[in-house]
């Protein structure tokens, strides 16, 4: 059948399963939007930025497991989404953005809101497309969705010119994509499962070190009984979080730059590290040179150029950790660690997380209180900073697939469009949104598209008046220069959400934390909590950058040996 190029979008859509799109209008995509009532099927979100609708689309990708659409217009409108598309590549999430573009015949004549968008995205998406013919939209989102969906999932950005919307073509829809530019993840080799079961069978200090790719296969079956047949503790990545239950006698904790101390201090005692779904980022390593100096490593990561980049592998094994684990599994015999989990336990008494009897009302106090009163089971949306290191240390997620947040790029202002989009995915959880004062006055904007659309987020702002995650850095690194890092014109941020229609509670004395997170809960719509916290309190443990376990900093208040 022939149809217009905006139609075959639509159309194509539908074909992939798509019922929900993040955008906003502009001259060059308005063709396509003119289209839209026609198809009642596909739910439109009206977001108040483009990065916005990026970000919104990362956070219900992440928690569908589908990929997540935004439409954006040419120029400032494609640019707007940039940050977004970093973020999801760097974590691995499934998205696909249909860019306007100006018409064919103005391309490359600095028309008005013009710009390579093609070629300013390259670096930043998995793959890209500039769709010069009507004809070509379906076989486009055909493939951009398979890439999106494959393998390393990331991604994927489709330009189309003006006038190729309006262009009228016939309309095919492929029944399988080419993949351009895409290798299929190699077959598991026998040989080194057997490697690596032989490995897990010497060890007596074995550890695993789950990753975002863990969740994001849906392995956390498989690597329940791995950890379970060989009784090998789990210590997890900041993305890796909610791969594993909290609450298992086996989970020891977050390492790393601002993990648990007795973490970081179980994998640098291991003589096997098996790490699964992660890329051995900086932040977990530290100094490479002196990160787990006595492990081999068996290293199952689906991306090849993984293996090997940061810290060299005994055993690599290249595929998908839900499928690599279901073959491994049955070469592993069942095994004891009984001294080794009690050597854990033992660190875990002697460098307890966070041990504090204060008045004053402390971040940490309210994340233990909300995963308390949640009990560990609401979706966490974080924005960046101090906030979010005291969610991977002190919120403890029992289910899995809980924790969205900016992880590689590390973009403030996710905390909010992202929960948007968790909580428009999944309708049947509770979603909270935790930020700093600092990154949700980069987004704050959505507060409007979580009211026009009746998206009952709750937010946990964690204001502190400052950027306190730069803040410590200038504390402990530029002895207390503290420059451009203290917020002095905030809003009443109560009076702000009230002005969005959004019932608000400002809260400043421990007392009042448990019920007023309760109170946010018993609410229909969206409510913002407006934490005062200590505005000098920082985030503990630390490893400096670029150092070592040796050099970890401890919170100098701990005299305890609670064991949290």
């Amino acid at each position: 059948m022939k149809l217009s190029g905006s139609a075959m979008v639509y159309e194509s859509l539908i074909r992939e399963g798509v019922s929900l799109i993040f955008g906003i209008p502009g001259g060059a995509i308005l063709p396509l939007y003119q289209v839209l009532p026609q198809y009642p099927q596909l739910r439109h979100v009206l977001v108040r930025h483009e990065q916005g609708a990026a970000m919104a689309a990362d956070g219900y990708a992440r928690v569908t497991g589908k990929p997540g659409v935004a439409f954006a217009t040419s120029g400032p409108g494609a640019t707007n989404l940039a940050t977004g598309l970093a973020g999801a590549l760097m974590d691995s999430v499934p998205l696909v953005a249909i860019t306007g573009q100006v018409a064919r015949e103005a391309i490359g004549k600095d028309a008005f809101q013009e710009t390579d968008v093609t070629g300013v995205t390259l670096p930043i998406t998995k793959h890209n497309f500039l769709v010069m013919h009507a004809s070509e939209i379906p076989k486009a989102i055909r493939e951009a969705f398979s890439i999106a969906r494959s393998g390393k999932p990331g991604p994927v950005l489709v330009d189309i010119p003006k006038d190729v919307f309006n262009e009228i073509a016939e309309f095919e829809y492929p029944d399988q994509a080419e993949f351009p530019k895409h290798h299929p993840v190699p077959a598991t080799d026998t040989t080194q499962l057997k490697h690596a079961s032989r490995l897990i069978a010497q060890s007596k200090r074995p550890i695993i070190l789950t990753g975002h790719g863990v969740v994001l296969s849906g392995a956390t079956k498989e690597l329940k009984e791995l950890a379970e047949r060989a009784e090998i503790p789990v210590v997890s990545t900041f993305l890796g979080l909610s791969g594993f239950p909290e609450d298992h006698l086996l989970y020891v904790g977050m390492p790393g730059m601002h993990g648990a101390a007795y973490a970081s201090l179980a994998v640098d005692e291991s003589d096997l590290l098996i790490a699964i779904g992660m890329r051995f980022d900086d932040r977990v390593t530290g100094n490479v040179k002196s990160f787990a100096p006595n492990a081999k490593v068996i290293h199952i990561e689906i991306d090849p150029a993984e293996i090997g980049k940061n810290v060299r592998a005994t055993v690599p094994i290249i595929g998908d950790a839900k499928q690599v684990l279901k073959k491994l599994l049955p070469m592993v015999n069942t095994a004891k660690h009984s001294d080794w989990v009690g050597r854990i336990e033992e660190l875990r008494r002697e460098h307890p997380l966070y041990v504090r009897d204060t008045d004053k009302l402390l971040p940490q106090f309210i994340i233990e209180k909300l995963s308390d009163i949640t009990g560990g089971k609401a979706i966490i949306c974080t924005g960046v900073g101090q906030h979010q290191m005291w969610v991977g240390q002190l919120y403890k997620f029992v289910e899995e697939n809980l924790l969205i947040s900016s992880g590689g790029l590390g973009a403030m202002g996710f905390e909010v469009p992202a929960a948007l989009g968790a909580q428009m995915g999944r309708p049947d959880k509770t979603v909270w949104t935790i930020a700093g004062d600092g990154g949700f006055q980069m987004t704050m904007n959505e507060l409007a598209t979580m009211v026009e659309n009746q998206v009952p987020v709750k937010i946990a702002l964690i204001n502190n008046h400052s950027l306190g995650m730069v803040v410590q850095w200038q504390r402990i690194f530029y002895q207390n220069n503290f420059v451009a890092t203290q917020y002095t014109g905030n809003p009443d941020f109560v009076k702000l959400a009230e002005a969005y229609g959004i019932p608000g509670r400002r809260i400043t004395e421990k007392e009042n934390v448990a019920d007023s997170i309760t109170w946010a809960m018993e609410q229909t719509g969206p409510v913002l909590l407006d934490f005062w916290v200590d505005e000098e309190e920082m985030v503990y443990p630390m490893i400096p950058p670029g150092l070592s376990v040796a050099e970890l900093m401890e919170d100098p208040h701990l005299t305890s040996t609670k064991v949290l």
